[in-house]
């Protein structure tokens, strides 16, 4: 095997990252805020074996922020975003910061959360996103959910599902216990208008009346549901918030919201969109209302008493959006370049691993359903074999982060990361390979230079795409 193909081991890349840190504190050279980032921050060490001590099944805390940008936390370099809750769970766990999202839009992405497969395993998965009642997650098709509800586990969903809708498909009909919260992709905060111009807010599969702020709404549900006595079993929550997703409306912004509402039931079919409102202001509000939160509700799991017990994981579906601080990062959301799917990705279980550790290990969505399901001692369905791979030995054992490509297909692009290497095409039908430990923002194609190197990863991007669906037309 070339050089090129290996992963660097964690002690070769924690060496590296000393140095650069070292230096930096030596005053040899100014990194920039995602610069810094990148490397170990204050308080914080290159990951190491967890603390190895044995315990109960993890409660499973797993929070989706909505098209939150890789940089647009403080931990990972924001200059203007403050994000304190956010930042502490950092602290009180391990950073990622070379996680990825399973696809470069909303509902592929949590196809692969659910499923633990590349969303073109499934039909569903093929939409980039959802946006009608053709297509949705199959009730047939095990998920996170239903393995983790076999094997003793309560599950509930509170905030948006995206993977379609009434009456054919619901997180009901998925694995779910429960679920409060909306269907489509995206919704106004205030009057709970969907991009139909229907109303979308449900308990189960009924509609829930409730027109206060949403994400008011979906952080008091958490946090009754964490509160809860659950008879002594697991929990699993996938609390995910729509924040900081268009339309661009704080907590408050009543006049607004009450516009875009009007030009939703005057048959504005781009009202959602908001593409005349916004500012940087506005996102910054937003993204720092979500962090205040998911603050509450790890407050209400504190007072709760399960802490300790449960494994908190904090991420986004995809790359920012129009407003989203994505430097050095090229791209956003819906593109395979590194801003559209390298997403913040935060990890904590008190009773397991240490806190004030940052991991540079490439990662992707489905991964973390392979490692879920292992720490909560479910197995998948033969029938329907992952894709992703368990990094559980690595966050409990010290081992070896099992050395895997990460793949990505949307309609139009492609992308393959092995180690730091990154094979990439976009929708100009050009092949382009990057090595992003000294070209995060994917300025310096290496492609003449390394042909050898391109053809194989462009071969293994080949056969796994022979693997799966067909777009449809």
């Amino acid at each position: 095997m070339s050089s090129y193909d290996h992963h660097l081991s964690r002690r070769a890349f924690g060496s590296a990252v000393g140095v650069t840190a070292a230096a930096a504190a030596a005053g040899l050279g100014a990194a920039g805020p995602a610069r810094a980032a990148q490397e170990a921050g204050p308080g914080e060490r290159e990951f190491r074996a967890a603390r190895g001590r044995p315990g109960r099944r993890p409660n499973i805390l797993f929070i989706l922020g909505d098209d939150l940008g890789w940089a647009d936390l403080s931990s990972y370099g924001s200059p203007h975003i403050k994000t304190p809750n956010l930042d502490r769970l950092a602290r009180q766990g391990v950073r990622f910061t070379d996680a990825y999202a399973g696809s470069a839009t909303c509902s592929p992405t949590r196809f692969s959360l659910y499923t633990g497969r590349y969303p073109g395993r499934t039909k569903g998965g093929l939409a980039e996103p959802i946006a009608d009642r053709s297509a949705g997650l199959e009730p047939t098709h095990p998920t996170l959910a239903s393995l983790l509800r076999d094997s003793g586990y309560a599950t509930a969903l509170i905030g948006k599902w995206h993977c379609g809708y009434l009456p054919d498909y619901s997180p009901t009909r998925s694995g779910w216990d429960e679920f409060f919260g909306n269907f489509g992709g995206a919704l106004e905060y205030y009057s709970k208008l969907g991009l139909g111009g229907e109303y979308d807010l449900y308990e189960g599969d009924a509609a829930y009346k409730d027109l206060r702020y949403y994400t008011r709404i979906l952080t008091e549900r958490a946090s009754a549901y964490v509160s809860r006595d659950h008879g002594g079993r697991p929990w699993l929550l996938n609390m995910n918030y729509t924040t900081p997703h268009w339309p661009w409306i704080a907590d408050g912004d009543t006049e607004e919201s009450a516009e875009v509402e009007r030009r939703i039931k005057a048959g504005d079919a781009r009202a959602l969109w908001h593409q005349d409102g916004g500012s940087v202001e506005k996102y910054r509000q937003m993204v720092e209302d979500l962090d205040r939160s998911v603050g509450e509700v790890l407050k209400a799991l504190k007072r709760s008493g399960q802490e300790n017990d449960t494994l908190v994981f904090f991420a986004s579906d995809n790359g920012g959006e129009r407003f989203s601080y994505n430097w050095p990062l090229s791209g956003n959301k819906a593109s395979l370049q590194e801003g559209g799917i390298r997403v913040p990705t935060l990890v904590r279980w008190p009773a397991r691993v240490d806190g004030g550790q940052v991991s540079h290990v490439p990662v992707v969505t489905p991964d973390w359903t392979a490692t879920l399901l292992e720490l909560a001692g479910a197995r998948p369905h033969p029938a329907y074999p992952l894709d992703g791979v368990s990094l559980a030995g690595y966050l409990l054992r010290g081992e070896e982060p099992p050395a895997h490509d990460l793949f990505w297909r949307v309609r139009g692009e492609r992308a393959l990361r092995r180690g730091d290497w990154k094979y990439y095409r976009g929708k100009g039908g050009r092949d382009q390979l990057f090595h992003l430990a000294g070209d995060l923002r994917e300025q310096a194609d290496k492609a003449a230079l390394e042909p050898a190197l391109l053809g194989r990863l462009r071969a293994a991007w080949e056969k796994t795409d022979a693997g799966l669906l067909p777009y449809p037309g």
